[in-house]
């Protein structure tokens, strides 16, 4: 029988003050009581205490202009380093973006009331409050054109080899130039974190890659190989006997992408799986609108993306990503310790060889 009580049993909201000295971690926790600001905390709270556990394998999705606003060097690489990201997935814009800094090329902050005409005739590109020098562009397009110029990128080859082969350049250039830790591709690179672009063509990388193409370069984005190495790291997380989440910063096709690897594996492929076992998503986008950047983890479950026994371990967070990050970043190096590098990269034919033997397996059995 349901009674009053089972209504009022959650924490009375009687929040302590917040002071001078009052840390992340009392704040998330003491002051994150309801609307939003509570699924932050949820989010916060559901990271640290679960998906950080050693078995699972954390699949990260950045959409939007992050790189950009300094979150890459801020929140991205540390998430990274601290072994809480296992795999990305990014739109080409993000991972472009933040090549500048890797550089040493800079960007700036600005208003987003500036007279856009103006800035055009002054060679100043605005991406809403931050602004850069057109050049900034030039120059990190010449730097892919000679990077892609060289032997080793003459073949087919996922996104993940491409980014960590441009990770390794980008590493190079920072060491060159005294930088440190400015570029999330060189952290990538050196803790052999796989990043994927789920449309490659959809940025300035893939077109100076198109561009290169036309003076017989070889180089070519191998999709799909991309979508079998994405559906072999959830795999192989499953198989370790171990959890598969999903860590989403805004929607759009990085997103999909992330979660699609479960249907690769269940309806594609016909390997017996449930879906992903934990769902994070912070994003400002309605789920009435029927796009998939709102599209909830109850949504997910009907697809196969989401294991419909693990809804309770889902949260959606409605925040500015550039809001959420930090925040987000801050509080789980507050709580949690370190976790041991899963170096994915380094693995991806082991866990290819996985996913070929299951697939024909299935296809056996019918």
């Amino acid at each position: 029988m349901v009674t009053t009580k089972n209504f009022l049993s959650g924490r009375a909201i009687a929040p302590k003050r917040i002071h001078r000295k009052t840390s992340i971690v009392e704040l998330v926790e003491g002051a994150f009581l309801a609307y939003n600001a509570a699924r932050l905390r949820e989010a916060c709270q559901l990271f640290t205490q679960k998906m950080l556990q050693p078995d699972v394998t954390i699949g990260m999705s950045l959409t939007g202009a992050l790189s950009p606003a300094g979150l890459g060097m801020a929140a991205i690489i540390p998430l990274i380093e601290n072994g809480f990201v296992d795999w990305i997935v990014s739109t080409g814009a993000n991972l472009y973006h933040d090549t500048h800094f890797g550089l040493g090329l800079s960007m700036h902050q600005g208003s987003h009331q500036a007279n856009d005409v103006v800035l055009r005739e002054q060679g100043v590109v605005r991406i809403y409050d931050i602004f850069f020098d057109y050049h900034v562009l030039l120059d990190t397009d010449s730097f892919y054109r000679a990077i892609i110029a060289a032997p080793e990128f003459q073949r087919p080859m996922s996104t993940a080899e491409f980014h960590y082969l441009a990770g390794k350049y980008v590493a190079e250039r920072e060491r060159k130039l005294g930088l440190k830790k400015k570029s999330l591709l060189a952290a990538a690179y050196k803790h052999g974190v796989p990043i994927y672009t789920s449309s490659p063509g959809d940025s300035s990388i893939g077109m100076n890659v198109a561009a290169m193409a036309l003076d017989g370069n070889r180089l070519q984005y191998d999709v799909n190989a991309d979508v079998n190495e994405t559906a072999a790291i959830v795999l192989e997380a499953k198989r370790s006997k171990g959890k598969s989440a999903v860590l989403i910063f805004g929607g759009g096709s990085p997103k999909n992408f992330l979660l699609q690897t479960e249907p690769q594996i269940q309806e594609v492929l016909g390997i017996a799986e449930k879906g992903h076992d934990y769902f994070l998503q912070f994003t400002d986008a309605r789920p009435d609108t029927g796009g998939l950047s709102g599209a909830t983890p109850g949504e997910a479950v009907s697809w196969g993306k989401i294991d419909p026994e693990q809804l309770p371990d889902t949260v959606v967070c409605y925040c500015d990503s550039t809001i959420a990050m930090p925040i987000f970043t801050a509080y789980a190096l507050a709580k949690h310790r370190p976790r041991k590098l899963k170096r994915l990269y380094d693995r991806r034919e082991q866990m290819m060889a996985r996913l070929q033997r299951e697939y024909e397996s299935a296809k056996r059995g019918g």
